[in-house]
């Protein structure tokens, strides 16, 4: 886990290197500078003269100045460490999502991606700072004090190591107490974040329905688990600082009163006054340091989690693998579906779509309706490789999708989904998504066969009309009409209108129908749909039913044929039928 997060560092490895460098020269100062100290008292006491107090002046303030200028470059290079490595993080997981298929995605809930990559990272970021920083720091001053201490005081020195194993032990069950929590609490962020989430995407539900209380009831019971977890978890990590001052002034205590009897005694003869100062002072680095280190030690069992839950979306494997010779050039629009069995679930669950076999000629319309449920996007799905098919191929232009360069494909396909997707940004940035290279000519020739250029006319700045996020300052009928006008810059090979003329009326929906098959006669146009209407024109008809091919063929030939077709085409017609 540790190793594949540090590949995240990369150009930063000169500063994480540099600032545990630059602070172990401040802690060989800071050590020092004690002992020097030490030797100004027992000066003070001797008399000694005043040229021989300003020397000792002098070093402690050079020694200062220097403990200061390493201390400053060490916090600069960490700074730069830590927050580089957690951009390059953050930069490394959204690009793993970009590389995920709808299957992977499905193993990720939005919520607890966005808490990856923002909560976590932070966490991780807290921690890797602290380790290029404090975790050096404090080993370092704990080895470096204790030596001075050794140097100075002898064997009252030994008080440190009968106090460092309580507080290591104290510190593994602070822990080892906290843990649970820690984890309980970041499940409980992921359900914080899903609910937020789904009440500001469906706000224009909840107010229609007059939910707000009991979206507000739902909220602050999330608030409050979060709430309840977090306490929980300071008070454990509470105890930290008690158990610290505790040792600290048992610590201190020990050696003013042990110190202070053998200098007695002795004369000052074992120990003297600059001893007994120099020994307090490196007893509270001693402490300082395990201090710090319990900081740290507090900080990576928090990101530890964190660190598990981004290590699960970098590692994670894409479902749909990219063939590393990919074909780069799609000969035509053909589509061929030769045995193709499909299911969402690796478990014995029913198949979305069983034995699937036909043939799409390049150029052609193709019509596909059947009731909600039959798989028809699922269908559709499998030709642009969002999903692979379990069993059989899909082929287009002759040759298996599994075959091609992912991005060559996607690019000659163009696929309207049921929900239209409109990002922040300009209606004319939202259309360049199909090209960013398209001309203001080449946009408007798609904003007319899509039928845009009627409302975008009378929009106050025309194409540089500022689109809300998910385009809510449009209708979805507009939105629709942006979502295809966008999908013909790509100029495709294949176009497929996922239901995507269900908000506009039939006079639009037959205008749009009539302009795509002039504009893009060589372009496959595979179009499903609820209404019989948007496809009765099509070259052949295909009607899906429980994830199977139940007939297929011209309007006229299903009409006198099929059943099923002839009462849905009846039941949509009855009420222009008696009108006529």
């Amino acid at each position: 886990m540790y190793k594949k997060l540090l590949q995240s560092v990369r150009e930063y490895k000169r500063p994480s290197l540099e600032a545990p460098f630059y602070v172990s020269l401040e802690v060989v100062m800071e050590c020092i500078i004690p002992f020097i100290v030490a030797r100004l008292v027992n000066s003070i006491r001797e008399g000694s003269s005043f040229s021989v107090l300003m020397s000792y002046g002098v070093v402690l303030v050079v020694m200062a100045c220097l403990s200061l200028t390493f201390g400053i470059i060490a916090g600069n290079a960490c700074s730069t460490a830590s927050c580089g490595f957690a951009k390059n993080l953050r930069s490394d997981i959204f690009r793993a999502v970009q590389g995920f298929s709808f299957e992977n995605l499905n193993r990720f809930p939005t919520s607890s991606l966005v808490t990856r990559l923002t909560t976590d990272v932070s966490d991780v970021q807290q921690a890797y700072m602290m380790i290029v920083r404090t975790a050096i720091r404090g080993p370092l001053m704990l080895v470096f004090s204790f030596i001075m201490a050794l140097i100075m005081g002898g064997r009252i020195a030994f008080i440190f190591l009968f106090t460092a194993p309580f507080l290591g032990l104290g510190l593994f069950a602070i822990a080892s107490w906290a843990m649970p929590t820690f984890r309980r609490l970041f499940r409980e962020y992921d359900e914080f974040n899903n609910t937020v989430q789904e009440n500001i995407q469906g706000i224009r539900a909840v107010k229609a329905f007059v939910r707000e209380e009991y979206e507000k009831e739902r909220f602050s019971r999330r608030n409050e688990a979060i709430c309840r977890n977090f306490t929980r978890v300071e008070r454990i990590l509470a105890l930290n600082n008690p158990m610290m001052q505790f040792c600290l002034y048992v610590v201190m205590i020990f050696v003013l009163y042990y110190g202070t009897y053998r200098a007695a005694v002795s004369h000052g003869l074992d120990i003297d006054v600059g001893q007994i100062s120099s020994l307090l002072t490196y007893g509270m680095q001693i402490l300082g340091s395990l201090m710090r280190l319990s900081m740290v030690f507090v900080m990576i069992t928090l990101a530890r989690e964190s660190a598990v839950r981004i290590v699960e979306v970098l590692e994670e494997v894409p479902a749909i693998p990219n063939p590393p010779d990919g074909l780069k050039e799609i000969p035509d629009g053909s589509v061929e579906f030769e045995g193709v069995s499909f299911s969402y679930s690796n478990t014995k669950s029913p198949c979305a779509l069983t034995n699937i076999t036909m043939k799409i000629p390049s150029g052609s319309t193709i019509g596909i309706i059947g009731a909600t449920g039959s798989s028809k996007t699922t269908l559709i799905q499998l030709i642009p490789r969002l999903y692979d098919a379990a069993s059989g191929s899909v082929k287009v232009g002759g040759h298996d999708v599994r075959e091609y360069d992912i991005k060559a494909l996607r690019s000659a396909v163009s696929l309207v989904l049921q929900k239209n997707e409109i990002f922040s940004g300009t209606v004319r940035d939202n259309l360049k998504w199909g090209d960013k290279n398209a001309t203001d000519e080449e946009i408007s020739e798609a904003c007319r066969i899509s039928c845009c250029d009627e409302f975008i006319g009378r929009l106050p700045q025309g194409y540089d009309t500022f689109t809300e996020q998910s385009g809510t300052n449009f209708s979805g009928g507009q939105k629709q009409r942006l979502c295809i006008a966008r999908a013909l810059l790509k100029r495709p090979k294949v176009l497929i209108l996922d239901d995507a003329l269900s908000a506009v009326d039939t006079h639009t929906d037959a205008k749009i129908r009539r302009a795509l098959k002039d504009y893009m006669p060589e372009t496959t146009k595979i179009i499903i749909a609820q209404r019989i209407s948007s496809v009765e024109d099509a070259d052949r008809i295909i009607l899906m039913e429980g994830g199977r091919i139940r007939s297929s063929g011209t309007h006229r030939e299903l009409m006198e044929t099929d059943n099923v077709y002839r009462e849905i085409y009846n039941s949509q017609n009855a009420g222009r039928n008696s009108d006529a």
